[in-house]
C-alpha cells in the first residue's frame, strides 16, 4: 500500500467525468487499498479515485466513529438507486481543505456497486453514509459539494477560498 496525493481544488482533473471499470484486476484492488491507507492517513471519511488522479468508478467510505468498528465500503461502479427525504448538512471535503457548508442531499440512500471482484451489492443507508455516498459519486461526475451551493454562496466560496490559497502560498514563499 502507499499514501497517494490528494488533488485540491481547483486541479482541472477534478471536474472530469470518471470511466466504468471494466478489469476487476490486481491494479484497482491495488488503487483501492492505496485509497483507503490515503483516506485514514488524511484523515477522512470518504474518498474518490479523481481525488487521488484516477479517473475510474471506485469510491472508498468509512463513516464509523472512532469509538466504533471500521465500517469501510469499497464500492465499484456505484450508483444511487433508491432514496427518500431531505437532509441539509454541512460538508467538507479533502479536495477543498479548509472549507465547510450545507449541502442539500437525499436523507436515505440505496447504493448499488461492485466489489473488487467484480460482484454486484446493494446497501441501503441513512445519516453520515447516505451523504458519503452521494458526496463521493459526485466526485465521480466531476462535481464537488461547491458546485451544489446557491450560485451567490459559490461565488462567495471561490473568492474565500482563492485568497486562502494566495495567504498560503505566501506563507510558504515565506519560510
Amino acid at each position: 500500500m502507499a499514501l497517494r496525493e490528494i488533488l485540491h481544488y481547483p486541479e482541472p482533473l477534478l471536474k472530469q467525468k470518471s470511466v466504468t471499470v471494466t478489469d476487476f484486476n490486481d491494479d484497482l484492488k491495488q488503487l483501492a487499498a492505496d485509497m483507503v491507507e490515503t483516506m485514514y492517513d488524511a484523515p477522512g471519511v470518504g474518498l474518490a479515485a479523481p481525488q487521488v488522479g484516477v479517473l475510474q468508478r471506485l469510491i472508498i467510505l468509512d463513516c464509523s466513529s472512532k469509538d466504533e468498528p471500521d465500517d469501510l465500503l469499497v464500492a465499484v461502479n456505484p450508483e444511487i438507486i433508491g432514496g427518500e427525504g431531505d437532509s441539509l448538512e454541512e460538508e467538507g471535503c479533502l479536495s477543498v481543505p479548509g472549507y465547510w457548508a450545507n449541502v442539500k442531499r437525499r436523507a436515505t440512500a440505496t447504493l448499488r456497486y461492485q466489489d473488487t471482484e467484480g460482484n454486484f451489492c446493494e446497501r441501503e443507508a441513512g445519516g453520515l453514509l447516505a451523504i458519503g455516498m452521494q458526496h463521493e459519486i459526485d466526485h465521480l461526475e466531476g462535481i464537488l459539494f461547491v458546485d451544489r451551493l446557491s450560485p451567490l454562496k459559490r461565488s462567495i466560496f471561490r473568492k474565500k477560498y482563492m485568497k486562502m490559497l494566495q495567504e498560503k502560498e505566501a506563507e510558504n514563499g515565506s519560510t
